[in-house]
Order: C-alpha cells, then sequence, then structure tokens
C-alpha cells in the first residue's frame, strides 16, 4: 500500500514538473516542424504554410530581405519553388531550443534540400508563439 502511495505521489509530482512540460512544447514543436517537412516533400506548400502564422505580422527574413505576411510569404515560396522539381526532398536537423517565455520558443537548425539540379542547405532561427493552443511559426530568418 505504501508503494502505491509513492507511485501516486511520483505521478502527480511529475505533471506539475516544468521539465516535463517543455519537453512536451518540444515535442509539439518537433511535430509541427516534421508537419513542415512532409507537406513540402508532397509538394504542397499550402499545408507547408500552415505551420505559419497565418497574420500580416508573420515576419520572413531570407536572401533577399524581409517579407512581411503570411500571404506574401507564401507568394515568394511559389515563386522560388514553382514546382516539385525545384523543391526537392527536405529535411531538417534541429540544433537548438530555447524557451524564451511559457508561450514563445527560439528554435535554431539547419535545412537540407535535396534535388536533381543541385542539393542546397542553409540554417534557419525560428521564433514561434502558442496562439490559441497551437505553436506557430511568427518569424522565420533563413539563409
Amino acid at each position: 500500500m505504501r508503494s502505491l502511495v509513492i507511485i501516486i505521489a511520483l505521478l502527480a509530482f511529475c505533471g506539475q514538473n516544468p521539465l516535463l512540460a517543455q519537453s512536451t512544447d518540444e515535442a509539439r514543436i518537433r511535430s509541427l516542424m516534421n508537419a513542415q517537412i512532409k507537406a513540402w516533400n508532397k509538394g504542397n506548400l499550402n499545408d507547408f504554410m500552415a505551420t505559419y502564422w497565418a497574420s500580416d505580422s508573420l515576419i520572413f527574413i531570407g536572401k533577399n530581405g524581409p517579407t512581411y505576411g503570411w500571404r506574401a510569404t507564401l507568394e515568394n515560396y511559389k515563386k522560388s519553388y514553382p514546382d516539385k522539381a525545384a523543391m526537392g526532398t527536405l529535411s531538417f536537423n534541429l540544433l537548438e531550443f530555447k524557451k524564451l517565455a511559457d508561450d514563445v520558443y527560439f528554435v535554431i537548425g539547419k535545412w537540407m534540400l535535396v534535388r536533381t539540379d543541385g542539393d542546397v542547405s542553409g540554417h534557419f532561427s525560428l521564433v514561434l508563439r502558442k496562439i490559441n493552443g497551437d505553436w506557430k511559426i511568427i518569424a522565420d530568418h533563413s539563409s
């Protein structure tokens, strides 16, 4: 009986553990990044962009400087990657997660595109915010 009480107490404590909440947030962000990979590799830019904040306040910074807004970011992707061959096969190496606030994370990673006309790669930094219970990319700097 005493063992059962100790196990229940430990389980209750784990439910309150901020490190567990942090790892849950990281797992959800990793899931978001995997959803991006799946959408990209299917050639579906609309689903890829579903992971971004659908707002005029979204900021994407690439080689041509900042782009403001979800729609403008989608249009830039469509111009740069007009078909599946140009999109290639995407993969990420997620390097670092920094919790900035209960609802904000900073993520650093590497992106790689394998394409028949030449592979390309670079790094990114993302700011993600939990909006209405879902993690969304609110700022993306990719180079």
